[in-house]
């Protein structure tokens, strides 16, 4: 028998924008068992002209079937009817979503095209075969000189970009998204004030790769269920483009706190134990569910994560960032709108520097992060008023030009351009003997006639 033939109407309680209803495990049985994450719709009797709601699946028990309501509870009677609808939530897929903004239900909210007809595809089904993983090898270029040179972000790489409230995270994730080389950008925003939203795809538009974009975006004012169903979504179609069109897709997610803090909230309502923070005990593995999603595929495409993880109180061992720690390929560290080369990492640069870049990246790289960390040692004296050399002084001038040149998250510079202007910073601070760098690389390179000092 259809699971949509029979009705559900003995709802046991009602908390939050949880219901909790009675369904026998014999009536399971019969017709086909009620999934976890499946979806149900929910029909008040004492409103007949309101629409059902839809509702998730989120907790089983031995006769009971626990359903957060996407639209919320308020007006629902305990009279109200569930009928499930035998499958989890599903997404359009195909390439006709390029260019839209959906909801965190999957809505389009952009006035275009309704895409119901469209194919649509299981947001948690099974992941690609791990067999079928290569080892990244290719770089994708972002255009911002502290990621590009200093820590290249490579196809297939997990990476967060931990910073606290306030600073810039948000125009650094939108300009990369705009100068980045993947086929596809998928977005997921959640949490997002409307003004965010509204400048992620303003920026989008301006750059002319909304034509290659998706977006899924939670407003903080939306149902907290929509915001643990963005990265689902997102990953779910990233991973199609990656497998079936071959595509190198880069996912911007942000705020993934916001996503931990509303498994959180579900987990309060449903009366768990809580963990570190009042956080699920399962948060690691939550989050490395869809952190592993990254992938190149041996024959396809592939799939690279950026996201964004803030780290209330800019504490570092929170939770969230904590546990992102363990499961990414390093971290960008933004902070003061500058992304710090000292705590930022690529784990996976090595791949791609000096193999698909230029030559004298490598060296180019370890020289100008060794020369601002001199620069560092150098402004500390000053800040003691200890008396400064020659050399101290040029060091200052290059840390200052660092700054300004390199660690602005505004600057914007294709890799080679970048490389030039490293080697051109250097040679206005310092003669090429004191780079120590190889002399070949120095010959090819150090920009001619020698520096001019001070």
């Amino acid at each position: 028998m259809s699971q949509l033939l029979l009705c559900y109407s003995k709802i046991l309680e009602i908390v939050g924008d949880l219901v909790k209803v009675y369904v026998p495990e014999p009536d399971r049985d019969k017709t086909g068992s009620v999934g976890f994450g499946d979806l149900a719709l929910i029909e008040n009797p004492l409103d007949p002209s309101q629409l059902p709601c839809l509702a998730q699946v989120i907790e089983l028990g031995s006769d009971t079937v626990s359903l957060q309501v996407f639209s919320g509870t308020k007006g629902l009677s305990t009279k109200a009817t569930i009928r499930f609808l035998g499958h989890s939530m599903q997404v359009a897929f195909s390439t006709n979503i390029l260019g839209r903004v959906f909801s965190g239900a999957g809505v389009p909210i952009d006035a275009g095209p309704d895409l119901t007809e469209e194919p649509h595809i299981e947001i948690d089904g099974p992941t690609v075969n791990p067999a079928r993983r290569v080892l990244a090898s290719r770089m994708i270029r972002t255009d911002v000189p502290m990621i590009d040179v200093f820590n290249s972000l490579v196809e297939s790489q997990k990476i967060p970009i931990f910073s606290v409230a306030g600073e810039p995270y948000n125009q650094l994730l939108a300009q990369i998204g705009a100068n980045a080389d993947a086929d596809v950008v998928v977005f997921g925003g959640i949490g997002l004030i409307f003004d965010d939203y509204h400048f992620f795809r303003t920026a989008f538009e301006k750059a002319g790769v909304l034509a290659k974009t998706v977006m899924y975006v939670h407003l903080g004012s939306d149902p907290t269920v929509e915001a643990l169903l963005v990265p689902d979504m997102a990953l779910a179609v990233a991973e199609r483009f990656a497998v079936e069109e071959g595509k190198r897709v880069l996912v911007l997610l942000t705020d993934m706190t916001a996503y931990a803090d509303a498994l959180k909230e579900v987990g309060v309502a449903m009366e768990h134990v809580p963990s570190n923070r009042g956080y699920i005990g399962d948060l690691y593995s939550q989050l490395a569910r869809r952190y592993e999603k990254a992938c190149d595929y041996k024959g396809a495409g592939s799939v690279t994560i950026l996201s964004v993880t803030t780290m209330p109180g800019d504490d570092v061992t929170h939770p969230v960032p904590d546990n992102t720690g363990y499961i990414t390929e390093g971290q960008f560290y933004l902070h003061d709108g500058v992304l710090d080369p000292f705590g930022s990492l690529s784990r996976l640069k090595q791949h791609v520097i000096g193999k698909v870049t230029r030559e004298d990246h490598g060296q180019i790289m370890n020289t100008m992060v060794r020369f601002y960390a001199s620069a560092q040692d150098a402004q500390q004296k000053q800040a003691m008023s200890f008396e400064l050399t020659d050399y101290d002084l040029r060091l200052l001038r290059f840390g200052d030009l660092f700054q300004r040149r390199f660690m602005d998250i505004k600057v914007s510079l294709p890799l080679e351009k970048a490389l030039d202007l490293c080697w051109k910073t250097l040679a206005e601070c310092f003669e090429a003997d004191e780079l120590l760098m190889k002399q070949d690389l120095v010959d090819k390179y150090f920009p001619q006639p020698a520096s001019v000092r001070g």
